[in-house]
């Protein structure tokens, strides 16, 4: 059988400016389906449609050879996907379409609901789901056996047997990257660029923390937990990588949560001597030690993205983030030592904040040696504890997807427009300080790369007319 696989999306939706596109980097669940279905047998084909712009003509003539389409999507993306969805039933009603991602995760049921020309709809965790969905196609297995599913059945949207978790990472198949490379990533919204090419690696799943504001999935899901492959497992995928891939995104929600485990892995990146790009997203700034960046940087390590959250510890123990300013402090200049390029991300907005907190974290975010600084309001996403206690308060409905910290909606102490006001406020007083631009150009010359700078001016230019 084929597989048609999408990743939905409008890319004039993301801000070229302040955000990491959904560009920068391969659709990794659908590459980990992809190897799946492979494993089975089956043929794969993805569609990115953040990565090109897909016509009608092209998807129908993927369409033509293919047996079912499979679309993740996520929340942000729901307007598009359902545009995708309603596109694919016209070129043919008769295909399978199913759908997946954290939109079908979290709102589950409801997913059917508000996809209502697909056919299933997976919850959670993938890999063994499509698997057995290629066998009902097939003929092989019934859909009221299938874990972790909801289908349509008569007018009637029917829920499978109950969702399987992998608990031992390290069985599933590598991800199929040969499946995307018609498609170049690695270009950062805001000037930075990877090398070719670019590729992402993800070495766990869940989360060890509970920050207030985080969706998590074991929020929705009765089991899910923190789970990591082994150094060893993570090694060798990345010594059976093709030599094209230079760059590395490693998407962990926290992947230095584990301080002896990532001592292994950078351990063994340096045995291998591959010269590798590598950025880290999700690093805990609790997690910083010199020995332990000493070998990131060894091993090739450049770009690492903290979430820091606010320059108030009141906010940041309102938040549960079981961190301290001194903390931040510490990592952020430690990283600065290492030469990483530095990324902090702050919120703007939680209820307990006043005009002095917001001004107090703009300050302290001043006060660092960070590269880039993204700042954004406050929001409730589904599956997050904020979220659920304010369902539980009835300050907003369990249908509401995402809302921001809204004072008319009793969520906060500002109103939207007054939070998006303090966030351009935000980024114009931290990119447009002499003393970051002077810096920025020295790191940049120093590094000797150009075109980065080029690219980090014409950032800057940008951030320049906001709110002009």
């Amino acid at each position: 059988m084929k597989f048609l696989l999408i990743r939905a999306g409008d890319p004039d939706r993301y801000s070229r400016h302040f955000t990491t596109s959904p560009s920068t980097m391969p659709p990794l669940g659908l590459l980990y389906l992809g190897a799946a279905l492979e494993q089975e047998g089956h043929t794969v084909e993805i569609l990115d449609y953040y990565m090109e712009e897909i016509s009608r003509e092209k998807l129908e003539n993927s369409m033509r050879s293919s047996d079912a389409v499979g679309m993740t999507m996520f929340t942000s993306d729901l307007k598009s996907s359902k545009d995708i969805s309603k596109t694919v039933k016209d070129i043919d009603s008769d295909i399978p379409l199913i759908v997946g991602g954290p939109h079908c995760t979290f709102v589950q049921e409801r997913s059917l609901k508000d996809f209502p020309y697909a056919d299933i709809s997976v919850i959670g965790e993938g890999e063994r789901a499509i698997s057995s969905i290629a066998k009902y196609l097939q003929g092989k297995k019934k859909l009221a056996d299938i874990q972790g599913i909801y289908y349509r059945n008569n007018g009637s949207i029917i829920q499978g047997k109950p969702l399987h978790i992998t608990e031992n990472l390290d069985t599933l198949p590598f991800p199929a990257r040969h499946l995307v490379d018609k498609y170049d990533y690695g270009d950062f919204p805001f000037g930075f660029k990877l090398k070719r090419k670019s590729t992402s690696s993800i070495s766990s799943r869940g989360c060890p923390y509970h920050c207030r504001f985080c969706t998590r999935y074991n929020n929705i899901i009765d089991g899910w937990g923190f789970r990591q492959r082994s150094a060893n497992n993570i090694l060798q995928e990345i010594e059976e990588m093709d030599e094209k891939y230079r760059s590395i995104n490693i998407v962990d929600d926290n992947f230095l949560a584990n301080k002896k485990r990532a001592n292994e892995i950078f351990d063994g990146l340096i045995k291998i001597g591959k010269e590798l790009e590598i950025v880290v997203y999700g690093a805990r700034v609790d997690s910083a030690n010199e020995e332990l960046y000493k070998k990131m940087k060894k091993a090739g390590v450049k770009f690492i993205f903290f979430g820091l959250e606010s320059g108030n510890q009141d906010v940041l123990d309102f938040y549960k983030k079981n961190i301290t300013l001194s903390q931040i402090i510490k990592a952020v200049n430690l990283s600065r030592k290492m030469n990483f390029i530095t990324f902090g991300n702050f919120i703007l907005g939680a209820p307990i904040e006043t005009k002095e907190h917001i001004e107090n974290t703009i300050k302290f975010a001043c006060s660092l040696p960070l590269d880039v600084a993204g700042f954004g309001p406050l929001a409730y996403h589904m599956g997050s504890d904020l979220w659920k206690e304010a369902v539980k308060n009835n300050k907003i409905s369990s249908d509401t997807n995402v809302v921001f910290a809204d004072s008319e909606k009793g969520l906060g102490n500002f109103t939207t427009k007054e939070l998006l006001d303090y966030t351009t406020i935000a980024f114009r007083r931290f990119y447009l300080r002499p003393s970051y631009l002077l810096g920025q150009v020295y790191r940049r010359m120093s590094r000797s790369e150009y075109s980065l700078l080029f690219y980090g001016l014409r950032f800057l230019f940008l951030i320049k007319k906001i709110g002009n």
